[in-house]
């Protein structure tokens, strides 16, 4: 298990005991959010500035010094950034990633090419699909003569020199990075190790990974495929998290940079970039961390999470105060085992452009975006196609005279200018063409919760539903009535809901090894053993951060399945419940869990698969929102009386200062809640009222709640 290297632990304690301001970075296709965080004045601050998609450090240094600006202190005074990224995901989706060659043992070279049966796009989709190539090409695929059994006996001996060989032909052959992934290696990985060792020696400017240590776990496919995606973005993810810690450090001192993992734990700088593989769902995990954070102060244990951008939307579900994971991340055709948190993503955000086939005269919306450059019109930064922004815009729904970031000012009729384009190929008016859009984009949203809701096996009707991003408080009403999740919160804040996240998660470690035998086979005492260990050697990579092992927390991860299935499921258990429960405990919760997937369980053999520990740093803290609570009158937060187009008529509304609601208030849709970094829409026959923490739950107007 490799360990990052980073700033002195004596500085971590400092940080952690609250002696410097703490930051988090989140950045999005549209605009990069930060917080930052004063404990020992019991202050908050946050910002938003636009973000630069050719170099989005170039919109995280922008954003730090605006936030310090506004906040009134030195850039080094912060000692901790915690960053969000999407780097790593957006390498894949734009095919920029290294010329990645691969070492496989002999007979195993086309590994990759044959991969797993599986088409999508249901029975027909074999005839449409065109499927990607592999990131590591065949022509640079070379085999080592080599094996190791099972058990991780080598039963054929590497032969160093004719590899030897081979690697100086395919290292001056243009590869930009090495992915060495031998049958077995999860069992024993001297040859592996061997092999880097000697391709180090040759190119010692090329970045090496094994397959070992990415993924020490049994399936040759689905090994070598999340080791090859590690190659292929290491060079891009290493260059920017090293570039962005050097100005960092330039700027800000001895600051400690921590980059938001894919599970929701944060990685230092270096192993981040070591096993970028882990940040493929960085950004999104950022949203449901903080989601996860706000929930637990207002004491919400069921939670759907719906983080709207400008780019797209990311969904989530969090059950007893605890959000879905899993051991698999997908990222457009490419799937790795890599721990994530089990966010599904749409192409549906603020920018996402509406437009009218010519061929079918049927309205679409997206998933095309007009990203940060050149935005919706409204921003009038030369952006002229229509967006969902502009039709909020055009609805009334985000007011023409707010600004967004603080200082970007929006234009109503740059915005009835683009949609008026819809309306004239519909012949419609432009407020039923801006109302389509806007309904078009929240079926397109609706159809994501319910994937990660009804076909898991959840009831949304049981969850409440969170919404936040810059567009998502204006979208979740909407979205509550369509699956019936009630109340719709907007958290405090709901602008940089991600950054909230990156500033207050937690370091995060794991260590794994492939086991497979039937539970009748085994004992708790033998399981138990070997879950120690593993915890013991997750937690000294924490350690080396400077957690001490007192802060440090942890749980099991149990792969089990039926004997005789190919799939599996990843139960969580703590010490203490399996300590109690052991194994027997382990396989009842296994039964549940297939039984809510798939509704059945079968009377069968229990077999494990794999067994792993999770070791987590302290909790951080955090400045606790003010509690308390006022009367329901809420006029002393209006602004101005506005009209808000709904359900095909202009109603009367008011627009509020969110900033000057009190906990208590109780505001009567249609109405309209601006603040810095986010604006938010209360439907007609709806109420808002404020919670203890800051949040505005909504709910319908005849609900028992809303009286």
């Amino acid at each position: 298990m490799e360990a990052g290297t980073g700033p002195v632990p004596q500085l971590r304690s400092q940080a952690r005991a609250g002696g410097g301001l703490r930051l988090g970075v989140d950045v999005g296709g549209t605009f990069t959010d930060l917080l930052l965080l004063d404990e020992k004045n019991g202050r908050t601050f946050t910002a938003k500035v636009p973000s630069t998609p050719s170099d989005s450090s170039i919109g995280v240094l922008n954003g730090i010094e605006k936030i310090c600006r506004e906040a009134g202190i030195e850039p080094r005074e912060i000692t901790e950034v915690m960053h969000g990224t999407t780097v790593a995901t957006n390498t894949v989706l734009t095919s920029s990633g290294a010329l990645v060659g691969l070492v496989t043992t002999k007979g195993y070279r086309d590994v990759l090419q044959i991969a797993r049966s599986y088409v999508p796009g249901g029975l027909g989709g074999w005839v449409i699909w065109n499927k990607s190539a592999p990131l590591a090409p065949l022509e640079y695929t070379i085999e080592a003569e080599e094996r190791m059994d099972a058990n991780g006996t080598a039963i054929v001996p590497l032969d160093e020199k004719a590899i030897r060989k081979s690697l100086k032909s395919l290292l001056n052959s243009g590869i930009e990075a090495l992915t060495i992934a031998l049958f077995n290696s999860y069992a024993n990985d001297a040859h592996e190790l061997r092999i880097a060792e000697i391709a180090r020696e040759i190119a010692p400017d090329i970045p090496v990974s094994t397959s070992a240590s990415i993924m020490p776990e049994m399936y040759e496919y689905e090994r070598t495929e999340t080791t090859v995606v590690n190659s292929y973005v290491r060079p891009v993810v290493s260059k920017y998290v090293s570039n962005l810690q050097k100005e960092l450090q330039q700027r800000m001192g001895d600051v400690m940079l921590q980059i938001l993992r894919s599970d929701g734990g944060l990685s230092s700088a270096q192993l981040a970039m070591d096993q970028p593989v882990n940040l493929l769902m960085s950004g999104p995990a950022g949203g449901v961390s903080g989601a996860l954070w706000i929930a637990k102060q207002a004491d919400v244990k069921n939670l759907l999470t719906f983080d709207m951008g400008g780019t797209s939307t990311d969904v989530a579900l969090i059950e007893n105060s605890i959000a879905r994971t899993r051991r698999e991340t997908r990222v457009a055709d490419v799937t790795v085992r890599a721990p994530s948190i089990d966010v599904r993503t749409v192409g549906a955000g603020g920018g996402s452009i509406a437009y009218v086939p010519e061929l079918t005269k049927a309205l679409r919306v997206g998933p095309q975006s007009a990203g940060a450059v050149p935005g919706p019109s409204a921003y009038n930064k030369g952006g002229e196609q229509p967006t969902v922004t502009d039709a909020n815009v055009v609805l009334g729904y985000l007011p023409s005279d707010a600004k967004l970031g603080g200082d970007m000012e929006i234009s109503r009729d740059l915005a009835v200018k683009s949609v008026s384009g819809i309306a004239d190929a519909l012949s419609i008016s432009v407020e039923e063409a801006a109302e389509g859009i806007i309904k078009i984009v929240n079926e397109n949203m609706c159809g994501a919760l319910r994937l990660v809701s009804v076909e898991q096996g959840y009831d949304p009707r049981e969850f409440a539903l969170m919404g936040f991003g810059g567009a998502g408080p204006l979208h979740v009403n909407a979205l509550a009535k369509l699956i019936n999740s009630w109340p719709a919160i907007i958290p405090p804040g709901p602008g940089v809901l991600c950054a909230y996240g990156d500033a207050t998660t937690r370091l995060r470690n794991e260590a794994s090894q492939t086991f497979v035998t039937r539970i009748s086979d085994t004992s708790d005492r033998k399981i138990g053993d070997m879950l120690e260990a593993l915890q013991k050697s997750a937690a000294e990579a924490l350690s080396e951060e400077g957690v001490a092992p007192e802060e440090q927390d942890a749980f099991y991860q149990i792969d089990i399945r039926y004997r005789g299935q190919g799939m599996k499921l990843t139960i969580n258990i703590s010490p203490e419940d399996f300590a109690r429960d052991g194994l027997a405990g382990v396989a009842e919760r296994f039964d549940k869990e297939h039984e809510q997937l798939f509704t059945f369980a079968l009377d069968a053999d229990h077999e494990l698969v794999g067994l792993r520990t999770v070791v987590q740093g302290a909790e951080k803290s955090f400045i606790a929102p003010g509690r308390g609570k006022a009367g329901t009158d809420a006029s002393g937060a209006r602004v101005q009386s506005t009209k808000l187009y709904t359900d095909g008529k202009w109603r009367d509304a008011h627009i509020y200062d969110r900033g000057k609601l009190n906990p208590g208030n109780r505001i009567d849709g249609p109405a309209v809640l601006t603040e810095m970094d986010s604006t938010s829409l209360i439907l007609h026959d709806h109420v808002g009222i404020v919670d203890p923490v800051g949040n505005v739950l909504i709910w319908p107007a005849n609900h028992k709640n809303a009286r």
